[in-house]
């Protein structure tokens, strides 16, 4: 087995004298745990540069070239950018951090908050710029001379006196008013470091190579200067054209591949126009005066009663022959005569209405932004309205320049989303040339996909677990995977639906042919249904090797689709179900031999990017103990590591991670993740915690940092305050989830508890959402457990299947049906199974002390499921504890919540598991009327 070879060291010390002069981690620990954004190679493989972001705090980016050479740092950089030439570095500049804080804390208005600034970096003499403050800055895609950027600079009302004396300042003297900012355009050249100003500007845009800046203006509806208008400035002449004028909304400005049109959305309506009237504008670069309509809603070949819709992307193909818009139905206009007062405000909801009245509500603003794709021939003049509302989706090829594309569609087949948690869709081809839909399939389960060149349609079958291809031109249609004993559909779903598939690899280099994955392998089949292969020779599968080709993306503009070259060597992502290593293998695609061996290690690795030949590679990697450092790769050979962001981590009692297995009382195999702490003593008794959700033994080699979380168990802290933490995997049998909770949590806990340094009388769960439901059920059918956690459960399956989830409108019906809650059935169908898999029902036989957190704008689960918990438990004269942080989620989003939820949540098991004394908010609780005064940390 080969191991990453590495050219930075680290000793460490593990003497026990010394591992225990180390310090616990503790609530003030967090801010300072970084982690690493952003990270990038330069085309030639010769720079790497990174942002460096602590939880809280000024961050920094760091410039270094191959060979891990500091170039240079940027305090509170973020987001570098370099150009194509590797000359200049961008970045920007947040403000300090006190400096922001104290902005909030002082409750200022948002401009007078402090603002970015913007720095480049000049990498041959290393010369700085700063400029600031900006409000935003844009690079074209092929940057190499210019950038631009916007910032508020004062311009005075009053002409200058050059008469006046400048140094009086007597009480006669006049003083002048504040002078006005207007939001200006800048364009920096960066050679040159001369500047272009373009006052009142609005939005602006770079054509891909640089050769052009498009920008609009625009004035307020009392200013009668006549500025207002789309405006292009030629970077080569260094002149202005005003291409559009008037006021108005001017939106999508887009150039075309060979930056010689232009084309842009805008609706010049008054202010006070009831509808908006977009229309689609075109200009042939250097060939007009100005802009013209080449599209609104009377023109032939828009339906009756549509328009250009301001909502719509557009696109034009590699070749400028065609233009990509939207169309939409012109909508309602509200009569403005009725007094509001005197009207009903009501949610009609209707048994055949699509979707739920919820779902429509928190869709509201995207439904009425929907557009249905159209397309301009350039040369003829056609429109072709290429869908109609009843589509769903469409997909193109990169190039756009090919006459089919795919198109979907669920209507009629809507309703049932409420409980299946998909749709029946219509597949089709269409023509971009003739308008013409051929129907590919109809009422398809599955996935469907457009080959690169628009040949084919690619197809998988969720109800056979199949793979076809459908030739567009000939209706021809083949079965990919034919005479396979393999399956493609997912091995491992244990859900009461049908499995999805492991998905594309990529497509073949010559469009012939597609690489598809099984659990472990990759397969190519030629489109034409004759050649079939595993590229990975079945050894993933014979090894239990779970093999993914890594492709990496150029980020070029038009380069969406992974593509495998047959005769060029691949590299290949490794994760091994037996030991739960990761690594890199290659093969080459051509030949018929087992993927060879590169690193296979106790690592994970992530985050990877590489120069434009493939060469030179940059990732990072982590275990449990090793923190997400960035390293270097030059075909994968030698290793190098970049940067070491968490040094502070070997001041702390840490821990570590390893694979537990055992057998459940029915039989089963099971694995989980045992974390002890770095002073771990065998000759000790430790409490333990079980933590779980479904599966999480793949996260053998994953770095935790220690942070606030959303309400999941901070695993590290736990870990390092001497508490052992246990992860099992559970796997479901429809219709008995809490059953299966019980098989593999409980037998898990009562294996490790036959260890002599686990103390089996004090033992804790904790899980948050599904975790939290299964913690609700374990606890009225076992009292192991000496304290519980739970975090948004439900525990009436029979009043949750009714409910909604709020975030999304829609019902809950499908989870129990169909997925996570694995029931199998409708609440008419098997009531009983409702019934035994509620927690509700049996909280008379709990005897552990339970602390709920459930907040009251949770839009995953209903909060009045944590509300009955506690309500039953309280009725029952059990000893519960019910956290609402006011606002916040499913998970916590606001830091001060998570900050504080971690305080209360290790005074909860540092009492009920350690016996330290209880908390104030455990003991008494804090009343409504020292809310905000007094939190009741106080332990007493």
């Amino acid at each position: 087995m080969k191991k990453t070879v590495s050219m930075f060291i680290l000793c460490s010390m593990t003497l026990p004298s010394l591992v225990a002069q180390k310090r616990p981690i503790d609530h003030s620990s967090y801010d300072i745990w970084k982690n690493i954004s952003s990270a990038d190679i330069s085309k030639s493989g010769n720079h790497i540069f990174y942002t460096v972001s602590p939880q809280e705090g000024d961050g920094y980016v760091e410039l270094k070239d191959q060979k891990n050479r500091l170039l240079q740092r940027f305090e509170r950089g973020t987001a570098p950018k370099m150009t194509k030439g590797e000359d200049f570095l961008i970045t920007l500049i947040k403000p300090a951090f006190k400096d922001t804080r104290e902005a909030k804390i002082k409750k200022k208005k948002s401009e007078d908050f402090p603002k970015d600034t913007l720095t480049i970096f000049k990498l041959e003499n290393r010369e700085q710029v700063t400029f600031g403050p900006i409000k935003s800055y844009k690079l074209a895609y092929d940057a190499t001379n210019y950038l631009a950027y916007t910032q508020d600079i004062a311009k005075s009302t009053e002409k200058t006196d050059s008469t006046k004396n400048k140094t009086d300042s007597s009480s006669n003297a006049k003083k002048t008013p504040p002078a006005k900012k207007e939001n200006v355009l800048v364009l920096y050249n960066l050679y040159k470091k001369d500047t272009v100003q373009f006052w009142k500007t609005d939005s602006y845009f770079f054509s891909n190579d640089e050769k052009y800046l498009a920008f609009t203006k625009k004035t307020g509806p009392k200013d009668s200067s006549d500025i207002d208008g789309l405006y292009l400035y030629d970077l080569a002449k260094k002149s202005v054209k005003k291409i559009s004028n008037g006021k108005g909304v001017y939106k999508n400005i887009l150039f075309d591949d060979q930056s010689n049109r232009l084309s842009f959305l805008a609706d010049k309506s008054p202010d006070k126009a009831l509808q908006k009237d977009f229309k689609l504008y075109l200009y042939n670069i250097g060939q007009q005066d100005s802009a013209h309509i080449i599209v609104d809603k009377n023109t032939k070949g828009v339906p009756t009663e549509w328009y250009v819709s301001g909502d719509g992307q557009l696109g034009f193909d590699q070749k400028s022959d065609r233009l990509f818009f939207g169309l939409a139905p012109i909508p309602p206009v509200k009569d403005t005569t009725l007094v509001e007062f005197e009207n009903a405000k009501v949610d009609i909801w209707h048994w055949q209405d699509d979707y739920l009245m919820t779902q429509q509500l928190v869709n509201l603003k995207r439904d009425l932004g929907k557009s249905y794709d159209a397309v301009y021939n350039l040369q003829s003049g056609q429109i072709i309205a290429l869908i109609d509302d009843s589509f769903d989706r469409t997909s193109y090829t990169d190039d756009a320049t090919q006459e089919w594309i795919l198109a979907t569609s669920t209507a009629g087949n809507r309703i049932a989303y409420q409980w299946q948690a998909y749709q029946l869709q219509d597949v089709y081809a269409i023509s971009t040339r003739t308008g013409e839909k051929r129907i590919i399939k109809s009422k398809w389960q599955g996935q469907a996909h457009l080959s690169p060149d628009a040949s084919y349609i690619v197809l998988f079958d969720e109800t056979n677990g199949n793979w076809y291809s459908h030739e567009i031109a000939s209706g021809n249609e083949q079965l990919l995977n034919k005479g396979l004993q393999v399956g493609f559909a997912n091995e491992e779903n244990d859900m009461p639906t049908a499995s999805p598939s492991y998905g594309i690899a990529a497509w073949a280099e010559d469009n012939k042919g597609i690489y598809i994955n099984d659990r472990y392998d990759i397969w190519y089949f030629s489109l034409d249904g004759k050649k079939q292969k595993s590229i990975t020779n079945q050894f993933g599968r014979t090894n239990k090797i779970v093999f993914r080709a890594l492709l990496i993306k150029d980020g070029t503009p038009r380069n969406r689709t992974a593509k495998i070259k047959e005769n060029t060597a691949l590299w290949l992502t490794s994760f091994n179900e037996t030991n739960k290593e990761n690594g890199i293998f290659s093969l080459m695609p051509a030949k018929k031999q087992n993927p060879k061996e590169i690193i296979q290690d106790k690592f994970t690795f992530k985050n990877f990017k590489t120069d434009e030949n493939g060469k030179v590679y940059i990732y990072t990697k982590e275990n449990y103990t090793s923190s997400p450092d960035l390293y270097v790769n030059k075909d994968f050979k030698i290793e190098q590591r970049l940067t070491d962001i968490n040094p502070q981590q070997e001041e702390y009692n840490w821990g570590t991670a390893e694979l537990i297995a055992w057998t459940t009382p029915n039989g089963h195999q099971a694995e989980g993740i045992l974390y002890k702490p770095e002073n771990f003593d065998p000759n000790k008794k430790y409490p333990i915690i079980a933590y779980f959700y479904e599966t999480l033994s793949q996260g053998l080699y994953t770095y935790q940092a220690p942070a606030p979380t959303p309400s999941r168990l901070n695993i590290p802290y736990y870990v390092s305050n001497e508490y052992l933490v246990f992860a099992p995997d559970i796997h479901y049998q429809t219709g008995h989830p809490g059953k299966s909770a019980e098989e593999y949590i409980n037998s898990g806990m009562r294996y490790l508890a036959k260890n002599t340094w686990v103390d089996s009388t004090k033992m804790a769960i904790q899980g948050q959402s599904w975790g939290g439901y299964q913690v609700a059920h374990l606890i009225t059918r076992t009292n192991m457990y000496a304290a519980a956690w739970t975090g948004a459960p439900v525990v009436n399956m029979t009043s949750a299947y009714g409910g909604i989830r709020w975030g999304t409108g829609m019902s809950r019906q499908f989870q129990y049906e169909k997925t996570q809650s694995r029931l199998g059935a409708t609440l008419w169908e098997d009531r009983d199974l409702y019934i035994e898999n509620s927690p509700l029902f049996f909280m008379d036989q709990v005897t552990t002390p339970v602390a709920i957190m459930h907040n009251d704008n949770d839009g995953a689960v209903p909060w009045y499921q944590g509300i009955e918990m506690f309500t039953a438990l309280r009725r029952l004269g059990k000893p519960a504890w019910l956290l609402n942080y006011n606002g916040d989620d499913h998970n916590l989003i606001q830091r001060q919540n998570r900050k504080d939820i971690q305080i209360r949540q290790s005074q909860f098991f540092d009492h009920f598991l350690k016996g330290k004394p209880a908390a104030k908010w455990i003991k008494s609780g804090v009343p409504a009327t020292k809310k905000g005064i007094d939190w009741g940390f106080d332990q007493q």
